[in-house]
């Protein structure tokens, strides 16, 4: 019999764990948390279906007791740990050392209520030296860090379930509010509206190629015109103007390009020569961010991508864990990360004495190592090459490279400054005193370069790359001018966030934590509050419409300080120095000493608050006013976005970019023809036809809407038709489908042809045949129609169509990529996964990088979410799972599938209680997230 159960979170690593601790040990995979709070309501008891707190889960009246749930797919889980619980002596739990494993380990002695010895495991990396000592170095169970970790759920249920609510009165097609998700869709909305104000300034500069007696040339550029120094894109302003504290002038087109003519041949002297010795640092090892990070710029890989390519790694023994803000290297990480590095470079490459990176910042958490390769002794990027598929491989190597550069010693470096002086004369200006400056960068000592470049996967190449040699050159001397060039340059504004610079940014205010970027960034882009542009974050409109509400009526849940204010107190949960109730009641019936409206007024009176919405105002984007006066905005609505000027309305495509928009070019698209138009007047009706734009494209429509009518008759554009050139007669013939082809012999029943949300194809009763191309519809014959339904009924799906595109090999797979038309439109494929093209994203312009992230997406979602359950097995799942919950036994129904824990309580075990939370179906849609 074996003497312990060993309890982890997954089965990867049960498996390994198992292999390295023997027959002495049963170890069993929890498969994450067994229990959560409610998501439906057929997860609810029947004792609580009745409380007014019931929706939350959460009772607020009651010290903030929660209701958790056994969710179906863990109870066969929780039976096999009973199971097994019975045959050993001892427990460990073994998950992961943070709040969110701490917080599994709790749970796991409510449900299963041991009635043997239970000791906390907890390690960081996954050896068999890590793995014995976490068996021999045991301790009791942290109450502090699940208290911090039910504050956060409690807090982002709250939020969620609230707020969510008023938000859905408010926006039309709005999915939820969260706690951290706003605050991340406000910077990205923010940003954009920098860019919406950004007023482009046009300034030029010249070029010079530059050659020395010897042969030898070198690049100049324009540094001073007249005696003043030339402006460049840096002293711009946002409104295009030349920022008045910077003693520059700007040249125009004309000068340059006459000054370029006169420079050309022309001799410069040496005026000055300075050379500015410096050393480069190496960079930290990778914490969570700094990896995602990293992940996205050299990688191309997103944050969700780049963490469960760590957390395979971690699971595997390859990496320490990989949740982490620590920057710190254990005594024997920083042993081997000094043996390698003095291996593969040689001694005068590793510094004199370790490199310690201790990380004081506001938003750390719990003491974790780096991440950084596992073990006294790391295993090479030959064996990883041997052993990793594609995105293992790539993150491993990433790790390896930093962890080993980290303890190498600085770079050193020398800039070099050359200054350059002549006289040139200028049609109707004279004489004129020009300047200009080269610039050189010598790497006198490599030093970790060789290891690691930031933003480069080859350091060799990197080296090559960024160093620039200018010739000898000395004071005094003269170089003749061979080339020059007037270049014009447009300032750009800001840049928008990428997943890594939003992670960045959040992190610098102290919101969110290493645990959470990588599910906020996933959670804004799949609610549909962002779209992608290459990497960059854009902003749909309905996000402004969520921005606008919560700024407006719950300001302080946008708010930075505010939210960075509450991952303190969660922080503070976690150190012992609070307690968890009285912090939730505060932020939920609110303190009044408390210094922001929030905070002195609680939540719940904010949202129970009856609310004179000005929906206008909320869904509206101001774009500016036209030459009329009327104002001109971007309206998000139920069937998405619209343009708004006085009466007049035009749809916008969801993937338009807000920055795009001007008032002129607002204009430009309320009077272009592919908006309502009207094409003629039918004869046979006499009612008007209209061509419009509709939320799915264009369509035709005959007739107006009439309240109380029947709806006109519709069509959509046939593909090969386009809105600029579409014929009345035309429209007439999209309107007059389905066409009658004629009578079938054999019952006198129509034969009808007609266009589907599948193509083109002729039906007969029940019977239908594809067409082969649009055209058929209204050509196809009554024989050719009898062919086609003669011919046996094809099963399954047609032949595929070819690619649309071949984009390439994906680097990191080594798959072949295409974009492909399918059913439900146009996706992308490597041969083994397909992903559909979301919003923003188009056959035409999609690159490889984006087409791989959704792959990556997509290979690594759950399998719930790639094949949805059927209707019936899923209702009857529910029924089973009702059935069970209205149980008259609370005694049972506490120890099946719920359990209330005191908040703020400091025992490892709560007790156990027959409470629950009935709950609006369409609130609990997991609508709290981050």
């Amino acid at each position: 019999m074996a003497k312990a159960l060993v309890i982890v979170e997954s089965v990867a690593k049960a498996t390994r764990i198992q292999a390295m601790l023997g027959s002495d040990f049963i170890v069993k995979p929890s498969v994450g948390h067994i229990r959560d709070l409610p998501e439906s309501a057929a997860d609810i008891p029947a004792s609580v279906k009745g409380e007014k707190w019931a929706r939350l889960g959460i009772n607020v009246n009651d010290h903030f007791k929660p209701v958790y749930v056994v969710s179906s797919d863990r109870k066969k889980v929780v039976a096999e740990l009973k199971s097994a619980l019975k045959e050993v002596d001892e427990l460990y739990l073994a998950t992961d050392e943070d709040r969110e494993g701490e917080a599994i380990a709790w749970h796991l002695i409510e449900v299963l209520n041991p009635k043997v010895p239970v000791k906390r495991m907890v390690f960081h990396e996954i050896t068999a030296a890590a793995i014995e000592r976490a068996v021999n170095e045991t301790r009791d169970l942290d109450t502090h860090l699940v208290d911090a970790q039910e504050g956060r759920r409690f807090l982002d249920r709250l939020v969620g379930y609230e707020v969510s609510p008023v938000l859905w009165r408010a926006v039309d097609k709005a999915r939820s509010a969260g706690r951290v998700q706003s605050v991340a869709v406000r910077l990205v909305c923010e940003r954009e509206r920098e860019r919406m104000a950004f007023t482009s300034a046009t300034w030029f500069d010249i070029v010079t190629t530059v050659a020395t007696g010897a042969g030898d040339s070198f690049d100049a550029t324009l540094d001073s015109f007249g005696g003043v120094a030339v402006a460049t894109g840096k002293n711009f302003d946002s409104t295009g103007n030349i920022d008045q504290s910077a003693n520059v002038a700007a040249i125009d087109e004309s000068t340059a390009r006459a000054l370029a003519t006169a420079l050309e041949g022309s001799e410069l002297r040496v005026t000055s020569i300075t050379s500015s010795p410096r050393t480069q640092r190496p960079q930290a090892p990778f914490m969570t961010s700094s990896l995602q990070i990293e992940a996205s710029r050299k990688l191309r890989m997103d944050p969700d991508r780049t963490m469960r390519a760590a957390q395979r790694l971690y699971e595997q023994g390859w990496i320490t864990y990989m949740r982490t803000d620590s920057t710190t290297l254990s005594k024997e990480a920083l042993t081997a990360a000094r043996r390698h590095a003095a291996e593969m470079f040689g001694d005068d490459y590793v510094a004199d004495a370790p490199r310690t990176y201790d990380r004081k910042v506001k938003n750390a958490q719990e003491a974790h190592e780096a991440i950084r390769p596992a073990g006294e002794s790391f295993r090479t990027l030959e064996e990883a090459s041997q052993q990793l598929p594609g995105d293992e491989l790539a993150v491993y190597d990433l790790i390896w490279k930093r962890t080993i550069a980290s303890q190498m010693v600085d770079a050193r470096l020398t800039s070099d400054r050359v200054k350059l002086t002549t006289t040139v004369d200028l049609p109707g200006q004279g004489s004129t005193d020009v300047g200009l400056t080269a610039n050189g960068l010598r790497i006198e000592f490599a030093g970790f370069r060789r290891a690691y470049v930031e933003g480069s996967d080859d350091p060799e190449s990197e080296l090559a790359d960024q160093e620039r040699i200018l010739p000898v050159l000395s004071e005094g001397a003269t170089v003749t001018v061979q080339t020059a060039d007037a270049k014009g340059h447009d300032t750009k504004p800001p840049d928008r966030y990428s997943e890594a610079t939003l992670i960045k940014k959040l992190e610098d205010l102290g919101i969110g934590r290493p645990s959470t970027y990588a599910s906020v960034m996933k959670t804004i882009d799949r609610r549909g509050y962002v779209w992608k542009k290459g990497k960059a974050l854009v902003p749909a409109f309905k996000a402004f419409a969520v921005i606008n509400l919560l700024s407006t009526y719950f300001a302080d849940l946008v708010d930075y300080q505010f939210t960075a204010a509450m991952e303190d107190g969660l922080d503070a949960i976690a150190s012992g120095e609070k307690d968890l109730e009285p912090w939730l009641r505060d932020f939920y019936f609110g303190n009044p000493s408390a210094p922001t409206e929030l905070s002195r007024r609680g939540l719940h009176a904010l949202v129970t608050e009856q609310h004179e919405f000005d929906y206008a105002a909320i869904n509206s984007l101001p774009l500016g006013v036209a030459p009329d006066g009327e104002n001109v905005s971007v309206r998000s609505g139920r069937y998405g976005p619209y343009l708004v000027h006085g009466e007049r309305r035009a749809s916008l495509p969801e993937a338009t970019e807000p920055d795009s928009l001007t008032v002129a070019r607002a204009l430009e698209l309320l009077d272009a023809p592919s908006n309502d138009r009207q094409l003629g007047t039918d004869e046979a009706t006499g009612l008007p036809i209209y061509l419009k734009a509709g939320r799915y494209g264009p369509y035709v429509q005959l007739g107006d809407l009439v309240e109380g009518a029947d709806k006109p008759r519709t069509a959509s554009l046939l593909s090969t038709m386009a809105v600029e050139t579409l014929t009345l007669e035309e429209a007439q013939q999209l309107l007059s489908l389905p066409r009658e082809v004629g009578r079938h012999p054999d019952d006198n029943e129509p034969i009808l042809a007609q266009n589907g949300r599948y193509g083109p194809y002729v039906t007969w009763g029940k019977e239908s045949r594809s067409l082969d191309s649009e055209a058929e519809i209204f050509t196809v014959d009554v024989a050719k129609a009898l062919e086609l339904l003669a011919q046996p009924k094809m099963r399954g799906r047609r032949a595929a169509a070819g690619p649309l595109r071949d984009l390439g090999v994906d680097e990191i797979t080594g798959k072949h990529v295409v974009v492909k038309t399918g059913k439900f439109g146009p996706y992308v494929t490597d041969g083994e996964v397909n992903a559909t093209l979301r919003l923003g994203d188009t056959p035409e312009l999609i690159t490889l990088d984006r087409a791989n992230e959704l792959l990556a997406e997509r290979r690594n979602a759950d399998p719930s979410t790639r094949r949805p359950v059927a209707k019936k097995a899923a209702k009857k799942t529910t029924k089973k799972a009702a059935k069970k919950t209205t149980s008259s036994s609370s005694k049972k129904v506490a120890s099946t599938v719920t359990a209330v824990k005191k908040t703020g309580s400091k025992s490892a075990a709560a007790t156990a209680k027959s409470k629950g939370a009935a709950a609006n179906s369409d609130v609990l849609d997991h609508l709290s997230g981050q």
